[in-house]
């Protein structure tokens, strides 16, 4: 019998929290957030220190047609244009939860070659 507190979002829960323990974002170092849904990838740029979403992009809002992966990279490249407007270069990478592979991998690639450094 399984333990109820087991569900996989519950898991990845605790992960997300594990991580957010050791990492913080600032005015100079913003924490670029990820999340994963079934349909769509959404990230934002947070300030913890006042608690405040500097930008937030998401698939949905992109005009382009693609499969998922192409998605997640052109959405790496338009938070980084969008940290770029905003004077920010350097962010904390926050995975939240989820392995470092797949479309968060391919997400921070093109977060990368938008010019973001983490």
């Amino acid at each position: 019998m399984t333990n109820p507190t087991n569900t996989k979002e519950e898991k990845r829960v605790r992960r997300h929290r594990r991580i957010r323990a050791r990492i913080q974002g600032n005015s100079l170092r913003p924490r670029l957030a990820v999340f994963r849904s079934n349909r769509y990838l959404s990230a934002q740029l947070i300030n913890d220190e006042s608690g405040v979403t500097i930008a937030g992009v998401s698939t949905r809002e992109l005009s382009k047609k693609g499969t998922r992966t192409e998605l997640a990279f052109e959405l790496g490249k338009k938070i980084a244009d969008e940290a770029k407007g905003k004077g920010v270069s350097n962010v904390v990478f926050d995975r939240g939860g989820y392995l470092y592979a797949g479309n968060i991998k391919i997400f921070a690639d093109g977060a990368r070659e938008g010019g973001l450094k983490f």
